[in-house]
């Protein structure tokens, strides 16, 4: 074992860890062994989340709220009862401050929908500037092109620097007196960059504009304290925290969301409803129309029971360890170059990289034979690509179970790449 291999052992139990994660025990391939490099896209279950999705449907699966009979009241607890677990894992003021939706898509959605539909002074109109970065991931893009168009609003946007970084350089430029909102992601989900968020609110707070944060690649990473962050709203997805898909979730300051009009209407976010009017609930369920997903919130609350029991301080570092070791294996592999951060400083457990002239369709469908699952193509974030002007990259993210035996698989898996093609 390597001196960096040995550094890596202890921090966290990582074998009886990856116990608790059936897929991990999967072979394809005629035996070979899965070695999953794909948690940024969505990371594995372990069976305490599955046990609670299980016992859910079997034991108290019912709609929540409205019912008085007691497998109904059940329901609620535990659907009610995960909006407190999240509360509690980011540290928010109160538990009328998350959102449950489907997704982080969804959940930043919700924020633009809301902004384009507000009063002053939080609307967004032709006058007004709404601010993103070259880096995101395209639900953090889309939704702020769709208000700008709608609304006449201009949509401006930080750039990357060469080694991955934001361009901040401009940034009084960038960010102005008419600004209404800032939105960027905390950590890249294709490049890894971890931004500086101190920065950037320090600004948008002086010209008073809002600020949004997708936490997608942090939440399951790191402490997340959105007290600490001091953002106006933050969105994050419980597929890629070990929980299940169909929930996410948006937390936003409680002036901020009594103030914002609803995005989505229906039942359960109402107050009174006539032929004429309505009033509204307050929140969070002023913007949870119809019936929530209660089960996929019943497995968000175990997979933050999961996670807390190990400590996210412990999984994060142990991530840092392990994307230390990677960038320098990867970095060893010639004709490989790591596109962003070429160090593991202020970096996440994500790496993408291009290999000589081999696309990486090829890269990723060679490793898949031997058994290693990578993503592969623009991660949903185009406009990286086009900066670095490249088609695609592979991208191999890590987590709390991974090893680095895994990260030696990679490594060897790519000289069997470079081999096969020569």
């Amino acid at each position: 074992m390597t001196d960096a291999r040995q550094g890596l052992t202890g921090l966290l139990d990582t074998e009886a860890i990856r116990k608790d994660f059936p897929l991990l025990d999967r072979t394809v391939h005629d035996g070979k062994k899965v070695v999953y490099l794909d948690s940024a896209a969505t990371s594995q279950k372990p069976r305490q989340v599955l046990d609670a999705l299980n016992t859910y449907y079997e034991r108290h699966n019912a709609n929540v709220h409205r019912g008085v009979y007691t497998i109904a009241e059940e329901a609620t607890a535990l659907y009610e009862g995960a909006r407190d677990k999240v509360a509690a894992f980011i540290n928010a003021p109160s538990r009328d401050e998350v959102i449950f939706t489907k997704n982080a898509s969804e959940s930043l959605n919700l924020v633009a929908n809301m902004l384009g539909w507000a009063d002053e002074p939080y609307r967004v109109d032709r006058e007004t500037e709404i601010v993103t970065t070259e880096m995101e991931h395209h639900s953090n893009i889309v939704p702020w092109q769709l208000l700008a168009q709608r609304t006449g609003a201009k949509l401006k946007w930080f750039g990357i620097t060469d080694d991955g970084r934001l361009d901040l350089s401009n940034i009084d430029e960038i960010i102005t007196e008419k600004t209404k909102i800032v939105s960027f992601t905390l950590v890249s989900n294709i490049l890894g960059t971890v931004n500086p968020v101190e920065q950037i609110i320090r600004r948008a707070q002086q010209v008073g504009a809002l600020v949004c944060i997708d936490a997608s690649q942090a939440a399951p990473h790191m402490v997340l304290d959105v007290q600490a962050l001091q953002a106006d709203f933050v969105a994050f997805t419980g597929h890629k925290m070990v929980g299940p898909t169909g929930i996410g979730v948006l937390w936003g300051r409680q002036e901020l969301l009594e103030d914002l009009p609803p995005f989505l209407g229906g039942g359960e976010m109402i107050e009174t409803v006539s032929m004429h009017s309505s009033t509204y609930a307050p929140a969070p369920h002023k913007f949870e129309a119809g019936t929530p997903p209660i089960a996929q919130a019943v497995g968000l609350g175990a997979a933050v029971d999961y996670l807390s029991s190990i400590g996210m301080e412990k999984i994060h570092a142990h991530e840092k360890a392990i994307t230390e070791y990677a960038v320098k294996r990867l970095l060893e592999v010639p004709d490989l170059r790591i596109i962003g951060p070429a160090t593991a400083e202020d970096r996440g457990a994500t790496i993408s990289f291009t290999l000589g002239d081999i696309h990486p369709h090829d890269v990723g469908q060679v490793l898949d034979e031997l058994g290693i699952a990578v993503r592969v193509g623009h991660h949903c974030a185009r406009p990286v690509c086009l900066r670095y002007g490249i088609p695609a990259t592979t991208r191999a993210s890590f987590y709390l179970y991974s090893t680095p035996a895994e990260v030696d698989a990679l490594v060897d898996g790519l000289e069997h790449v470079r081999n096969f093609f020569g």
